[in-house]
């Protein structure tokens, strides 16, 4: 009965047309894609900064040898003798010279470089060119080249410094005693065109009508540097002096191949240096991580002090 109920039904009214119900379609969340698109780089930074700073922690905390699979934990012992070991201290005291002095001749040179850029002359764009090639030179042919140059025998600069009547006999650059000055020169020489590309940026931007007011208030050179070129790139050297210093405390190759070809030892032993040494040449890779746990957190120590005191002197 119901059947033919229903197809009495369908006849008086005519076949039933219900729309068709279409698959709703998944539609992924957009910012999943930004998830995704942003995975390969989460990846290489977990892979190649975070995990080796993790594993140095943990190796800080053990007593391991370089090649053999001997690891003992040993907590906080490491960082007990690194505090009580002389070595230490002269290696802090040695990369606090090179980067501090290294960095200040950078500064220094640096921005009278890129003001010197800045004008108006024949050439500039061919100078300008010539003055990034240092840095861009590998760091083997920058050693190879300085120890030619301060060479105690046929060097240019023994050359120039006893031609010039300066010092009747040049001093021995590659000597202990004034190795450390000839590689603040070598550093200074190679790293000073990463400042002038900083300054010489900003100086490119800054309006010219606050010289020409300058000028109006009778204010000369020196003084259009001091309050008008100098807080305009305040900024510029904040970065610039915070990547340098990090760059330097922890610049490794050129003092090494400066130790290495020349067997100076103790006396450009800096902080780097003695973790390889401690690492690889005693093999005591848990004493040698403790020594880079304490860098990585001396730096970042100096980072936060140094952002302070720029956040103050900003507000101030």
């Amino acid at each position: 009965m119901a059947s033919t109920s229903t197809a009495s039904r369908t006849s008086v009214l005519g076949p039933l047309n219900l729309p068709k119900r279409e698959p709703r379609e998944r539609r992924v969340p957009e910012h999943w894609w930004g998830y995704v698109l942003l995975a390969p780089a989460v990846i290489l930074v977990l892979g190649l900064i975070l995990y080796p700073v993790g594993y140095s922690f943990y190796l800080s905390l053990h007593s391991k040898h370089a090649y053999m699979p001997i690891e003992t934990f040993v907590g906080f012992q490491n960082f007990e003798w690194i505090w009580e070991d002389e070595d230490f201290w002269t290696s802090i005291r040695l990369g606090g010279i090179y980067a501090f002095g290294s960095l200040g001749l950078q500064i220094v040179v640096g921005v009278a470089a890129a003001l010197l850029l800045h004008q108006s002359f024949v050439g500039r764009g061919l100078v300008r060119a010539l003055t990034l090639f240092p840095y861009m030179m590998p760091t083997i042919v920058v050693v190879i080249l300085m120890r030619w140059i301060f060479n105690d025998s046929y060097g240019v600069a023994k050359y120039m410094i006893e031609s010039s009547g300066l010092m009747a006999r040049a001093p021995v650059f590659f000597d202990p005693d004034h190795v450390m000055l000839t590689m603040i020169l070598a550093s200074t020489w190679t790293f000073f065109p990463f400042v002038v590309i900083g300054v010489l940026a900003r100086l490119q931007t800054i309006d010219t009508e606050l010289y020409a007011a300058a000028k109006v208030d009778g204010a000369g050179v020196l003084r259009r540097f001091w309050h008008v070129t100098l807080p305009q790139i305040r900024g510029v050297l904040f970065v610039i002096v915070l990547l340098r210093f990090m760059f330097m405390f922890t610049k490794f190759d050129l003092i090494w191949l400066f130790a290495g070809a020349g067997g100076l030892g103790q006396s450009v032993r800096t902080l780097p240096i003695y973790t390889f040494v401690k690492s690889f040449g005693e093999l005591q890779v848990g004493f040698g991580a403790a020594l880079s746990v304490i860098m990585f957190l001396m730096l970042s120590a100096f980072a936060l002090v140094y952002f302070r005191l720029f956040r103050r002197d900003e507000h101030a």
